[in-house]
Formats: C-alpha cells, sequence, structure tokens
C-alpha cells in the first residue's frame, strides 16, 4: 500500500510535521532500489510524537505494510498491523485503513502458517464491512482461499455465495477438483454470463480473464492441449487489452466494482504462466524457455516494489515447470542451480515451502535419476510421497519410482507391489497400451508423449525381431525427440537406428547413427561432470525439514553415467 497523506492531525503545526514525515517516507519508498530503512524511519517518527488515534492508526498501517512487503522482520510488520486493527476498530468510517489492516494482517498470518488466527480475524473484518461493497468483496475471496487451500470446499462455497455477482465463476474454480461432467455445463453458463455482462470495461475483461484461465488450466488438467489453443488465444488477447485500458479513465458508479481479483500485472505473469504449462504438455520446451524468461524478468520488476506472497507462488510455479524443461532437454546443472533457487524461495515462507515441499522433492527425484543416482532418487521419492496427497502428484511420483525399481533391475517385489497401487489389474497387453496411448497423445499433439511412446513401441519390435516396423516407429521419434528437443529420447532413438542398421546391413546408415548417439553421449557426459561438480549436487541427500541453506563444495562427480549411455 502506498503512503497516503489523507488524514492529518487537526493543528496546523502538528499537520505540516506529519505530512513532512509522510512525504519523506513515500519519496524513500519509491526510490528506484526502494530506500526501506530510510523510509520504516520517517514512519517511525510520528509515533513518538502522539499523534490522534487516526493518524497513529494509519502509521502502524504503513509501517506494516512496508516491512511485510519489503523485508523480513515479520514479527514487527505483525506487531503494527494487530496496533493498526485494534485502534482502527474503535473509530468510526475508518474502513480502508481497518480492512487493509485485516487483510495483511490475516495474509501475514497465513504466511507465518497460522492459519487458524488469520480465520476468525477474517470472519469478523467480513462481518463488520457489510456496508463496504470493495472490501466486502475481497475479504470473502481471501477467507474462501484459504478455505480452498485446505480442501474445505464446502466453506468456501458457503463464503463465496454471500457474494453472489462473483460466486459462479468461482463456483467453476472449486469445481476443478470434482467430476469433469460438472465442470463442463457450469463453464459454458459461465461464458455466457461474462459475454452479456454490462458494466466497467476494465472489470468485464478482468473477469473474462479468470474464465479464461479457468477454461485453459480446465483443459489442460485433462491432457487436451491441442483443443485449449483458441480459449488460450483468447486468453492472450484478453490481457493485450486489459494493458491498454487505464483505470483512472474509467470511475465505476458502484463501489463493488473497484474489486479485481487480482491486479493487472499479476494476470500478466499468470498469463504467462498458463501458457509455459500449455508449451511443456504440448512439448514446444524452447517456447515454454521463452515464455519463463518473459515471466520471470516481470517478476523481478514487480517484486522490487511488491512482495505479494503470490508473486513468490508464481516463481516457484515456473521455475518448477523450467526445472522439467532442462532435465528433458539435457540441461541437468542448470536444472540444479533453480532447484536451489527454489529451495531459497521456500526458505522465505514457510507456507510456500508446505505448499510445494512434495514438488520439490520430485524435482530432486528426477534430476537423480538423471545422475545416475538411483538410492538417492528412491528416498527423493519416497520423501515426496510422504508430503502429498495429491492424487495426480502421487501417481507421477509413483510411476517414477517404478522407473528407479526397474534400472536398478533387482527390486521385481517392490517394483510389483508398486503396480498394484497404480493399477491393481497390471497383467495388461502392453502393445495395444501403447498404442492407445500414441493414438491419444497424437490426437491432442502431446508430442514428448507421443515421441516415448514411438521409441518404446521400436524398441519392442526391435527386440522381437520386426525390424520394419521397429524403423517405421524410431524413425518419426528421432524427427519428434529433435524438435523438442528431448536428450534422452534422441540418445535412444540413436541407439536404436545403429542397431537396426547394423541387423539390417545398412553399414553407412549404423556408422551415422552410430556418430549421433555418440555425439548426445558426449553432451550428456559433459553436463553430468558438471552438475554433479556443483555444490548444490549435496542436496540430493536432503529428505528432512526445511531445505538446507548452504551447501558444501564437491572434489567432483561422484556418480557414473554407464547406465545411461
Amino acid at each position: 500500500s502506498s503512503v497516503s497523506a489523507t488524514t492529518a492531525p487537526s493543528s496546523s503545526s502538528a499537520a505540516s510535521w506529519y505530512v513532512a514525515l509522510l512525504g519523506l517516507a513515500e519519496h524513500f519508498r519509491t526510490s528506484s532500489p526502494p530506500k526501506v530503512r530510510l523510509c520504516v524511519h520517517c514512519l517511525q517518527a510520528v509515533l513518538p510524537r502522539k499523534p490522534p488515534a487516526r493518524v497513529e492508526a494509519r502509521t502502524h498501517l504503513q509501517l506494516g505494510s512496508v516491512l511485510y512487503h519489503h523485508t523480513r522482520n515479520g514479527e514487527q510488520a505483525r506487531s503494527h498491523l494487530e496496533k493498526a486493527w485494534l485502534i482502527s476498530q474503535q473509530i468510526p468510517q475508518f474502513e480502508d485503513v481497518k480492512f487493509e489492516a485485516a487483510s495483511l494482517l490475516s495474509e501475514l498470518y497465513c504466511q507465518e502458517n497460522s492459519v487458524d488466527t488469520a480465520k476468525p480475524l477474517l470472519r469478523k473484518a467480513i462481518q463488520i464491512s457489510q456496508q463496504t461493497p470493495y472490501w466486502h468483496c475481497r475479504l470473502l475471496f481471501q477467507l474462501a482461499q484459504l478455505h480452498t487451500l485446505e480442501k474445505d470446499l464446502v466453506s468456501a462455497c458457503d463464503l463465496l455465495g454471500v457474494g453472489a455477482e462473483y460466486a459462479l465463476l468461482s463456483y467453476g474454480l472449486l469445481l476443478m477438483e470434482r467430476k469433469l461432467q460438472e465442470v463442463h455445463p457450469l463453464l459454458t453458463l459461465c461464458g455466457q454470463i461474462v459475454e452479456n455482462w454490462q458494466g466497467n470495461p476494465i472489470q468485464k475483461e478482468s473477469l473474462r480473464v479468470f474464465f479464461l484461465v479457468l477454461q485453459v488450466t480446465h483443459y489442460l488438467d485433462a491432457g487436451q492441449v491441442k483443443s485449449v489453443k483458441p480459449c488460450l488465444k483468447q486468453l492472450q488477447q484478453c490481457i493485450q487489452t486489459i494493458s491498454t485500458l487505464h483505470d483512472d479513465e474509467i470511475l465505476p458508479s458502484n463501489p463493488a466494482d473497484l474489486f479485481h481479483w487480482l491486479p493487472k500485472e499479476h494476470m500478466c505473469v499468470l498469463v504467462y504462466l498458463v501458457t509455459v504449462m500449455h508449451s511443456m504438455q504440448a512439448g514446444y520446451l524452447e517456447k515454454a524457455q521463452k515464455y519463463t524468461d518473459k515471466a520471470l524478468m516481470q517478476l523481478e520488476k514487480l517484486k522490487m516494489l511488491d512482495c505479494s506472497p503470490i508473486l513468490s507462488s508464481f516463481q516457484v510455479i515456473l521455475l518448477e515447470h523450467i526445472i522439467m524443461c532442462r532435465l528433458v532437454t539435457g540441461h541437468k546443472a542448470t536444472a540444479l542451480q533453480e532447484i536451489s533457487q527454489v529451495c531459497q524461495l521456500c526458505q522465505q515462507s514457510p507456507r510456500l515451502f508446505s505448499n510445494h515441499a512434495a514438488q520439490l522433492h520430485t524435482l530432486l527425484g528426477l534430476y537423480c535419476i538423471s545422475v545416475n543416482c538411483m538410492d538417492n532418487a528412491e528416498a527423493q521419492f519416497t520423501t515426496a510421497l510422504r508430503l502429498t496427497t495429491h492424487q495426480e502428484l502421487w501417481a507421477f511420483i509413483v510411476t517414477n519410482l517404478a522407473s528407479v525399481y526397474i534400472r536398478e533391475g533387482n527390486r521385481h517385489q517392490e517394483l510389483y507391489s508398486l503396480l498394484e497401487r497404480i493399477n491393481p489389474d497390471h497383467n495388461f497387453p502392453v502393445r495395444r497400451f501403447l498404442r492407445e496411448t500414441l493414438k491419444m497423445s497424437n490426437a491432442e499433439d502431446l508430442n514428448r508423449l507421443t515421441a516415448c511412446s514411438l521409441v518404446l513401441l521400436g524398441h519392442i519390435f526391435y527386440v522381437l525381431g520386426n525390424h520394419r516396423e521397429s524403423n517405421n516407429m524410431v524413425v518419426p521419434a528421432m524427427q519428434l525427440a529433435s524438435k523438442i528437443p528431448d536428450m534422452s529420447v534422441q540418445l535412444w532413438s540413436s541407439a536404436l537406428l545403429r542397431d537396426l542398421n547394423k541387423a539390417c546391413g545398412n553399414a553407412i546408415d549404423a556408422h551415422e547413427a552410430a556418430q549421433m548417439h555418440q555425439n548426445f553421449s558426449q553432451q550428456l557426459l559433459q553436463d553430468h561432470i558438471e552438475a554433479c561438480s556443483l555444490p548444490e549436487h549435496n542436496l540430493i541427500t536432503w529428505t528432512d525439514g526445511p531445505p538446507p541453506v548452504q551447501f558444501q563444495a564437491q572434489n567432483g562427480p561422484t556418480t557414473s553415467l554407464a547406465s545411461l549411455l
């Protein structure tokens, strides 16, 4: 929140020093970079002068806000915000200070994992904000979001039902976790309501972005990467429209229209994020890289003036996606450094860590597989399983753990136990299921899944001695893997092509494939050595508690690349 001088002491002399201190504080706060220490000193200088209650409450709010957004001094920020909330409740018609203090204080409590302290605070603020539509809506959403994070969807729906104008879209958000057939008609109805809604153009575009984000993520959850393209294009056009509209040009007649579910700068980052999610699923990894770079650059700019927790969440989710991208494209050392970045972000926020700990250990497990540290991979996946209740993430972790057991070769009992948990009826014909996978992935342009299915089918046909059919699978697998580019599939495909051409007596083609395989092996080996030499490589041994703060440098790689080649 910006520092405001709208409320000053009654006497002109007192008003002059108060306004002067506020002016200085605001100057320091908006400097580039912000001079937070000097801003705080100016605001602190107001309090010893025993200002009127309105001035005192506002100053505590401003101090709490600056400390919360720009420092890691949560204890002092909490103390000032609690005083602002306490004092402002005794002052009539002081809504902005009162409810901003309540909103920020509950946010801070959540950051400290004190959700049970945040809930009654928000409930009280909601109860006394009924005559202030903007804050009433904002606080309702804030409490509903808390209930949603705790998977208490019934309470969240009840709350959103109170804010009827905004509830329908939010019901769509909550129904994401339920049956698909319930979501489709609801989203269709939402789309019609948003299009027919007459009102403030910025508010309408803001609601359209909300609706389209729901629609795009719904399609992506269902793996419908091709079907989602028109919605994604609409979303990208919509955010461009919003960026050309200026809030100060359109003054709403209804105070509730001032409410936005997300600031438009944050919306831009969110649209980049869903575009990255789409690119990753579709296997357009260069595009994913491009949009991640843009989003992270915008995040860095925003975080200089705004330390809103949602920005850190966006940053972590973007990094999680780009780490997977690096591992696929054969850049393990970079992936490891980005995993370390996620650790650093999670160190700053207990809530962020509790929400992303399972994903962090999963990423470390994937990294361990890529550098052939199978014992560590197993430990990381086991830790991740302990920390997650999310069904899809659980399935992803278990599948990767199964791949660890397969690669170790002597873990048949554990493997069959896992397969039993994934699918009790695991005595199925593998080739029929692979062909079905190929058909579905091809229909929705899931390029990585298509490439993996092709190379695996090609390998099966090669083992069965059906060289012609094997070749029909491996050649397009290689082409698709090169386009992504997926280093593991390229390595695998080139080895198969080499063996296939040898078996068919095509010496020149066999030599060319062998050369390709050698090149890929060399690239992976160099990257392997670089990654294992980084001090961050020690993260693979971390399986308990918060992320370690420091890393000790290693003398060199301690793992073998032999099984990868």
